[in-house]
């Protein structure tokens, strides 16, 4: 099985940065790439950045220039550097591990909030 756990949230001014820690526990190889979602009040919850296992990254629109995402040891660690904040960014950050076979896991989320 596999375990997926987010750190890193907080409160910070606009123009900040913030960065958020998802760490994957269990059967790691069947990790076939690492999603950060965002759900803001009121919203639905959508897709912020993503990084499969050959490296290949993928991101909003509304993030791109802004936020990197990064992996380090396969998967075992997958980090969301969020630079330039706006108070748009503020939202629960999840983090999401897409297995072979179609499963997907997901943490229990990670508060981001951008005060203007």
């Amino acid at each position: 099985q596999v375990q997926v756990v987010e750190s890193g949230g907080g409160l910070v001014q606009a123009g900040g940065s913030l960065r958020l820690s998802c760490r994957a526990s269990g059967i790691l190889f069947t990790i076939s790439g690492i999603n950060w979602y965002r759900q803001a009040p009121g919203s639905e919850r959508e897709l912020v950045a993503g990084i499969t296992r050959d490296g290949s990254t993928e991101y909003a629109d509304s993030v791109k220039g802004r936020f990197t995402i990064s992996r380090v040891n396969a998967m075992n660690t997958v980090y969301l550097q969020m630079s330039s904040l706006k108070p748009e960014d503020t939202a629960v950050y999840y983090c999401n591990a897409e297995l072979r076979g179609g499963r997907a896991i997901w943490g229990q989320g990670t508060l981001v909030t951008v005060s203007s």
